[in-house]
């Protein structure tokens, strides 16, 4: 954003670095400076186009575009009273239907396109669908519970460990200045090497700085539950991370050897298999087949296994 610049008095980033671009409703931006100037009394019109605003309505400019800036805060206080949920539709088709016609409301008002009877349209709905929007703005629904309680959490990390290392900075820069001032002292009064001198000071400053604590990351979201007032309990009151269930273990598994019936004589062993030349001329198996699993001696010990099974039995 090096190429900011007020429409109006010219002012660019490069000449004034503290320049804050301001924008409002229409999508074109003034710099602070100017917005004081021309709405001294609360209420003024776009040097650019000539649209009645007001000051309460301008706001910073978070994006280089600022027809950015302008479709988000539509699509805010579209979305604000556009809140239904799939679930509140019969089918699937409906429900697209539906955010079709939100983007349609979207872009007609970020391109001024039919802007009179777009407004009436919106209006429209609102009579029509005022319950239900009072109903969803009401219900909050489980994701941003969770989310709002992730982010309180972090926030009061966040700010406990900036305390922490605000502490430890202060104590890390106490100690340097007395290290150095013993390393002065050191020098003036010993006849040692001044290099060893300070080598051991060196050693003595690294030993004695305090470490940064580690982030301690959030704890899993409780369940909640709902009361008739809105309260919603499960996180509240908690600190830290939640216990962990203790689950019943049952008995260890112990393996036990699966028996084989042959009804014939009984097969080799995989020992034997190796050291008797059974596999003497079968095909090795490659890198592939034995990454896969596959071995040659227990795939021959089980042509042997099954070539034995049932030999000798009898209907």
């Amino acid at each position: 954003m090096d190429d900011q610049v007020c429409p109006r008095c010219k002012t660019t980033k490069y000449r004034n670095p503290s320049l804050k671009l301001m924008v409002n409703v229409c999508g074109h931006t003034l710099c602070e400076s100017c917005v004081e100037l021309l709405f001294l009394k609360g209420s003024g019109s776009c040097p650019e186009c000539n649209v009645a605003l007001r000051r309460s309505n301008f706001r910073v400019q978070l994006f280089e575009d600022s027809n950015v800036d302008k479709e988000v805060q539509i699509r805010k206080r579209i979305l604000k009273d556009f809140n239904k949920k799939e679930d509140d539709f019969g089918s699937l088709d409906e429900y697209n239907d539906y955010l079709e016609m939100i983007e349609e409301l979207v872009f007609n008002l970020c391109n001024n396109i039919d802007i009179i009877n777009t407004n009436k349209r919106i209006e429209q709905y609102k009579r029509d669908n005022r319950d239900v929007i009072m109903k969803n703005k009401l219900k909050l629904s489980k994701d941003e519970l969770e989310l709002e309680q992730i982010v309180e959490y972090e926030k009061e990390q966040f700010d406990q460990r900036r305390k922490e290392l605000a502490m430890i900075e202060a104590e890390n820069r106490k100690q340097k200045t007395k290290n150095k001032e013993e390393l002065i002292d050191s020098l003036m009064a010993s006849y040692e090497d001044a290099s060893a001198i300070v080598d051991k000071f060196t050693q003595k400053a690294e030993q004695s700085q305090i470490q940064l604590p580690k982030p301690v990351a959030p704890p899993p979201v409780a369940k909640h539950t709902h009361f008739s007032s809105g309260i919603a309990t499960g996180f509240q009151g908690q600190h830290g991370f939640l216990a962990v269930p203790k689950l019943e273990e049952g008995p260890l598994y112990v393996y036990e050897p699966q028996g084989f019936e042959t009804d014939g004589p009984a097969p080799p062993s995989l020992e034997e298999v190796i050291n008797n030349g059974y596999i003497r001329h079968i095909r090795v198996e490659n890198l592939a087949e034995k990454a896969g699993g596959f071995q040659t001696n227990i795939s021959c010990l089980r042509a042997i296994q099954e070539a034995l099974a049932g030999l000798y039995h009898e209907m």
